[in-house]
Formats: C-alpha cells, sequence, structure tokens
C-alpha cells in the first residue's frame, strides 16, 4: 500500500528525484535556522548583548541531547526507506511503530536529562558570570519541551523515508512563523526577555510534532499509525539502534566537544561571543543546502539499495555531490561580501560587527570542504554503514580538532584568529579521510 505523496525513487530521474526532494528540505531547514536566528536577533536587538550571547552560544548545549536523537532517526528512516525500497510495507509498518514507542521512551529520559546537566555544562563552557543566569533560564526552558523537536524529527525522518519530504516542510514552516510571532509578542509585549523567546520556541516545536503525528494517525501510505498496532518489534528496533547509535554518538560527542569549542571562544568575553554567535546563525544558513541533499542521498540510497540497484545508488551520490558543491558555493559568495551588514542585523555593537566579520570572511571559505563531509557519510549512512562516519568524524571534529586548539592556546598563540580556524581544521580532516574511506570502501548492500 503506496499514497500518492509517497515517492519511489528506484526509477526516473536521478537528478530531479535530488533536487525534488532536497527542495521542500532546504526551505524549511531555512525557515527553521530563521526562527532561530529570529530568537537571537530578538534578544539581540529588545533584551540585552548578555541576553543575546546566552542564547547564542548554547546552541553545543542543545545539539548534544538532538544530535543523539537525530542520530537514531536517522537509523529509523535508512531502516524504514530500504524496506520500502523493497516493498516489504509490513516490515515498514512494524518499523514504523517500533521507532514511535522508542521515541516515548527517549522524551522522557532525554528530557530528564538535559534539566539535570544544564548547571554542569555552563559552566564547562566557561560562560561569563553576567552571561550564565540568562543561559541557565533558557536551557531549563528549551529541555522542558524537548519532546516536541523529538516527535518532529522521527515523524519527518518517517515521512521522508517513503519519499515525502513537502508536508515535514508545511509543517516547519507554521512552526518557524509562529515562532516569530512569540518571539515578538512574549519579549517585546510581555516583557519576558530570554524566558520568552524559549516558551516561544518549544511552544512552536510543539505545534509541528502535533501536525505530524496527526498525518501519521490519518494518512492513506504504508506508514500510517494505528493504536493498536502499537507494539514494539525487537528484531526491527535493533536493526534500527545497529544503524543509528553509531550517527546519534557522532553527533552527540561532537556536540558536547563543542561545548569545549565555546569555552575557547567565551574566553575572550562577551564581545567576541556575541561576534561569533553572529557567525553561527549564518553559517549554519550556508550548511542548510549540503545537509538538505544529503538527507536526500541517505534516502535515495536506502531505496536503491533495498532493490538491489547499487550503481543507481552509486549515481546518486555523485548527482548529490555535485548539486550540494554548485549550491554552497554560490551562497558562499555574498554572505562574504555583506558579512557587516548581516552581523549587524543580529547586533550592531561595533565590536560585535568587527569580531563576527572577521569570523565569516575567515571561515566561510572553507565549507566547500564539509560538502564532501556531509554527502559521502549520507550516502554510507543509507546504506547502513553509519559506523564509518562515525569514526572519521569523531576523529576530525572531536580529537583533531582538541589537539589543534589545546596545541595553539596553550604553546603557540592564543589569540582569535587562530582560535576561531579550529572549526575549518576539523572540516579539512574529516573531509579528507571521509573521500578517501568513500572511494577505497563505497557503498554496499542492503542492511535488510
Amino acid at each position: 500500500m503506496t499514497a500518492k505523496r509517497d515517492i519511489d525513487m528506484t526509477t526516473g530521474s536521478i537528478l530531479n528525484h535530488i533536487i525534488l526532494f532536497s527542495l521542500p528540505l532546504l526551505i524549511g531547514n531555512i525557515f527553521q535556522q530563521l526562527y532561530n536566528m529570529v530568537d537571537t536577533w530578538v534578544v539581540g536587538n529588545f533584551v540585552s548583548n548578555e541576553a543575546f550571547s546566552a542564547v547564542g552560544t548554547v546552541g553545543p548545549v542543545i545539539n548534544m541531547l538532538i544530535g543523539f536523537f537525530s542520530g537514531l532517526a536517522n537509523g529509523g528512516g535508512v531502516v524504514i526507506s530500504q524496506y520500502y525500497g523493497a516493498k516489504r510495507y509490513d516490515e515498514v509498518k512494524r518499523a514504523v511503530h517500533s521507532a514511535i514507542l522508542m521515541t516515548v521512551a527517549l522524551s522522557i529520559l532525554l528530557t530528564m536529562f538535559g534539566i539535570t546537566v544544564v548547571p554542569l555544562v555552563v559552566r564547562m563552557m566557561n560562560t561569563p558570570a553576567e552571561v550564565i543566569p540568562e543561559s541557565t533560564r533558557y536551557l531549563s526552558i528549551y529541555f522542558s519541551g524537548l519532546t516536541g523537536l523529538l516527535f518532529y524529527n522521527m515523524g519527518a525522518a518517517i515521512l521522508r523515508a517513503v519519499g515525502d519530504s513537502r508536508r515535514p516542510f508545511y509543517f516547519l514552516t507554521v512552526s518557524a512563523v509562529l515562532n516569530i510571532i512569540l518571539d515578538l509578542y512574549l519579549v517585546i509585549r510581555v516583557k519576558m526577555g530570554v524566558a520568552g523567546v524559549a516558551w516561544a520556541t518549544i511552544i512552536s516545536q510543539g505545534i509541528s510534532a502535533l501536525l505530524t503525528m496527526l498525518v501519521l494517525f490519518h494518512t492513506s501510505s504504508v506508514v500510517r499509525l494505528e493504536f493498536r498496532s502499537m507494539k514494539m518489534d525487537w528484531d526491527i528496533l535493533k536493526r534500527i539502534v545497529r544503524v543509528g547509535i553509531p550517527s546519534a554518538l557522532q553527533m552527540a560527542i561532537v556536540s558536547f566537544s563543542n561545548i569545549f569549542v565555546q569555552s575557547y571562544i567565551n574566553y575572550f568575553g562577551t564581545d567576541v561571543m556575541s561576534g561569533w554567535s553572529a557567525y553561527s546563525k549564518v553559517d549554519g544558513l550556508l550548511w542548510l543546502p549540503m545537509q538538505s541533499v544529503g538527507m536526500a542521498v541517505t534516502t535515495f540510497v536506502g531505496q536503491n539499495l533495498g532493490r538491489g540497484q547499487r550503481e543507481r545508488a552509486v549515481e546518486g551520490v555523485r548527482m548529490g555531490l555535485f548539486t550540494g558543491l554548485v549550491i554552497t558555493g554560490l551562497c558562499m559568495i555574498p554572505i562574504m561580501i555583506l558579512a557587516p551588514q548581516t552581523v549587524a542585523i543580529f547586533n550592531s555593537k561595533p565590536e560585535v560587527v568587527q569580531y563576527g566579520t572577521l569570523f565569516l570572511r575567515m571561515i566561510t571559505p572553507f565549507a566547500i570542504m564539509a560538502v564532501f563531509s556531509q554527502i559521502y557519510a549520507a550516502a554510507l549512512r543509507g546504506s547502513g554503514n553509519s559506523k564509518a562516519p562515525m569514526i572519521i568524524m569523531i576523529f576530525g571534529y572531536v580529537v583533531s580538532r582538541q589537539i589543534y586548539l589545546y596545541i595553539f592556546s596553550h604553546f603557540i598563540s592564543n589569540t582569535i584568529i587562530p582560535i576561531g580556524l579550529g572549526y575549518p581544521f576539523g572540516w579539512v580532516v574529516v573531509a579528507t579521510l571521509i573521500i578517501i574511506y568513500y572511494h577505497k570502501v563505497g557503498i554496499k548492500g542492503s542492511i535488510i
């Protein structure tokens, strides 16, 4: 049983499938990034510089838990896409229900864990004393509403696994618009400060989760949720975990490592923190095309390997890499030219604009290297091989980056330029290693 919104990627134009699947993801992710940018813009312009730094620099903490779950959601999506490509619809149904039950359990555990570790991680980031209260308040509220984000991510992964990237985009758009409205109302009108943007975020995420779940319960697609079928298939769960855990650990460990990177940045004071926050928001936009194409490649590879079409899967990876390189290259140009004006949108303090512009123009050119790592890692995960990307990314983003930062800060030059270059250093290491691995090993057969 399939529905009109499901897309079978095992036939038809490869480039069209990659582009048409990526486009809604890209637009939706832009909306999501924009409402995160609005959070920082609102507090930067209507609260204080300390509030701007607090909201802008807690990303690594949030991404640590979200990244862990996103890896598991990715595992669910890979398993479902391969069953769907093989037209084994009974297994698709069991995989969907098992993934949702896993989400219920993890929502409880990750919420409790997130709230508990807030004071510890705020101190670990070497957060200036004047920023600690705002960072703690924002994170505590954010983690209390983590359930909405987790259910949206898993629901969206399920829909994307059968080729439906449009409805997750629609729901993300609704969530983004609602978040912007609530940001402006709760901060400017109600005067809630940092707490206002936190509440706006979790409310809007809850709405996107609700919409996604309503679709899954009412769709005519093979991924339809039914209460009477809500039971765990432990064999399928093992497959989801086997694919998802390496990706989950990689994302969580890399994000945890970024807490230490943030501590190096925080050492230089509030203005540098704010400049880095502005850079991070714009850099997040630059990563969206390659991430969106990567998601398309994961689904494309999964469906085609499920059908036994390895050569078509490999060609899809080539098309995905070409698309990601072209779009990212075109996006880099205006970001570098308009860097001062872009940073000033978030915070017009001259020192903040100076540092934010420095980071954007210094780091942005290295994003081309990140395209290779994103696309090849996505292809490997789509084939069920999530261990190799995990090992490579942990080594490049965590081990080598931390060694680099320690050596420069303690023995060579503890100044902001070499410290800021710690990020692209990791990108270059990972891209180099994953290019070598992919061309030596490639993508192999289905995991189902």
